[in-house]
């Protein structure tokens, strides 16, 4: 008895400690933040190692105490550099950058592959109140690959450039030079101006007509990884897209939920659009033919992650008398209409304000007059005015609805009788019930097209929302900011297709739904119900 006693009490003690056992390792097991700090910092780590791979495939890198007359290493670099080892000997072979700044923009454009290594916002933060980066750690990539006369391939990524940095008037104006030679170069050229989100931006060859094959293709390639600036990563990327105009004023755009590509021709901008920010590329010669293509880096909601969507455009880029001379422009700032308008090249056309009618009430009516009353109150009580102003402008037309439901209502006992008395003949019953809607002055449609007129104003301001910069961390009541949702609890758990909150908004929004829907209910119970107007007053029930 007293071994069985032990053996029990045993088996007792080892399941215990293997609970305390499973206990500890469900408690140190990493959080949500642990894995998604853990997945941003492998992909950083394999981002350099490629990036030093290409480097070490092209050597391209240069230590920066080469001299500049070491005709050692000229000799070395021409093997694989060919005409363009020139470059690799001057002083400027680092990886050093070269500051643009002026009140609204911070650039740095490194040596090495002459582009634009951090863009950063300097008005804006994001939703964890750090400065809006647009390009940082290697998230872009720009690149231009071409073929030499004696039959190389180079990518100007891997290539240093020289900087020169002067004025001209107010603009900083960067010139960054691949030299073959003094004289011989391929440049890109920086004209930042003050106080813009607008830099001007030039590919231009000198003199290497018989360096640069021109018979062979010049790939200009274009990457962006966009990050992630808003509160709820599932809203920002619904609306971050990629948008080009082409075809002399046709506008298109990527899928905004999967991976998607297109190829389009005569492409006269396109835009990297991170929902309230925007990386754009426009050029005044428009490009022959572009590759543009969209992934999805968002796997799972339900983890924060550092990206939202990767964008790629990849172009040619035609020579003329075997010199290339592109002029273009980058637009690194929000997506405001107000902003993008200005500039008077359509690139307001990449914000998501509904099509056709949708889009004109939204840019002649609601905007000007929400910008207006912006400017006087705060967001929160702009959006209640401008609500209460679209009921007012509507009210004639919602008059006319219901005057035509109040002798639909009057009419009712006399059509009850119509039926009753040609129950048996329906085209007798249609003659004299359009007979009696003549006499009265009324019709069964009367109430419907009332209501149809309201639908393109309502559908504007659900387009508009979303897309307005000026809601965007403006606060109001309890809300943090308008341009996401409010949260008054956290769960801890996540619901599908909820979240892992509670938002105040929605559910004060329904009971008041609910209580209209009530109400109106029993109205519609005494009075006539007109062919349509169920469906027509669920969707204004959905109205502001």
């Amino acid at each position: 008895m007293e071994e069985k006693k032990f053996d029990k009490q045993s088996m007792i003690g080892f399941l215990l400690i293997g609970a305390i056992l499973l206990f500890m390792l469900w408690q140190n097991q990493p959080s949500e933040e642990e894995l998604a700090a853990q997945k941003a910092q492998e992909e950083q780590v394999e981002a350099q190692e490629a990036a030093a791979e290409k480097a070490s495939q092209t050597d391209a890198v240069v230590e920066s105490t080469t001299p500049q007359n070491d005709s050692l290493a000229l000799e070395r670099y021409k093997a694989t550099l060919g005409s363009f080892a020139y470059s690799a000997t001057l002083p400027s072979a680092t990886d050093d950058v070269t500051e643009l700044e002026n009140d609204v923009l911070a650039l740095k454009v490194s040596n090495k592959g002459g582009f634009i290594t951090e863009a950063r916002l300097k008005n804006f933060k994001s939703y964890d109140s750090v400065p809006v980066y647009l390009i940082k750690d290697g998230n872009s990539r720009f690149n231009l690959t071409f073929s030499t006369t004696d039959n190389r391939t180079l990518n100007s990524e891997n290539l240093y450039f020289e900087p020169s940095l002067s004025k001209e008037g107010e603009n900083q104006v960067l010139s960054m030079k691949l030299k073959v030679s003094d004289s011989e170069y391929l440049e890109y050229r920086y004209t930042l101006k003050p106080d813009d989100y607008m830099m001007g931006f030039g590919i231009k060859t000198v003199g290497l007509q018989n360096v640069v094959n021109t018979s062979q293709p010049i790939n200009l390639d274009w990457q962006l990884k966009g990050y992630r600036h808003a509160k709820s990563i599932t809203y920002e990327n619904r609306y971050t897209r990629l948008t080009y105009e082409y075809e002399e004023g046709d506008h298109d755009k990527l899928s905004q939920t999967g991976d998607d590509d297109a190829i389009e021709t005569n492409v006269d901008w396109f835009n990297f659009r991170q929902h309230f920010f925007s990386s754009i590329l426009l050029t005044d010669q428009p490009f022959d033919e572009v590759r543009f293509s969209s992934k999805n880096l968002v796997e799972d909601e339900e983890v924060d992650t550092v990206y939202t969507k990767q964008y790629a455009a990849n172009m040619q880029l035609k020579p003329v008398n075997g010199e290339l001379n592109y002029a273009m422009d980058f637009y690194y700032g929000p997506t405001d209409y107000q902003i993008l308008n200005n500039y008077d090249r359509d690139i307001d056309e990449a914000m998501p304000l509904g099509w056709g009618i949708f889009g004109v009430i939204n840019k002649y009516l609601i905007i000007p007059f929400f910008n207006f009353l912006i400017a006087y109150f705060p967001a929160g009580i702009a959006i209640i005015l401008l609500t209460i102003s679209i009921k007012l402008l509507l009210s004639p037309v919602q008059y006319k609805q219901y005057l035509s439901q109040g002798k639909m209502k009057v009419l009712r006992p006399e059509i009850n009788e119509i039926n009753e008395k040609y129950a048996d003949n329906p085209m007798k019953k249609q003659q004299e019930t359009m007979k009696l809607y003549s006499k009265a002055g009324a019709s069964p449609l009367s109430g419907c097209i009332p209501g149809l007129l309201q639908i393109p104003v309502f559908y504007a301001l659900f387009t508009f929302f979303p897309s307005a910069f000026a809601l965007r961390h403006k606060s109001f009541l309890w809300a943090d900011d308008l341009s996401s949702y409010d949260k008054i609890a956290d769960l801890p758990f996540h619901i599908p297709f909820y979240g892992d909150h509670v938002s105040l908004f929605p559910i004060l929004a329904s009971i008041a739904i609910f209580i209209y829907m009530t109400m109106t209910t029993g109205q519609s119970m005494q009075q006539a119900q007109q062919p349509g107007m169920p469906n027509m007053k669920f969707l204004m029930y959905l109205s502001p």
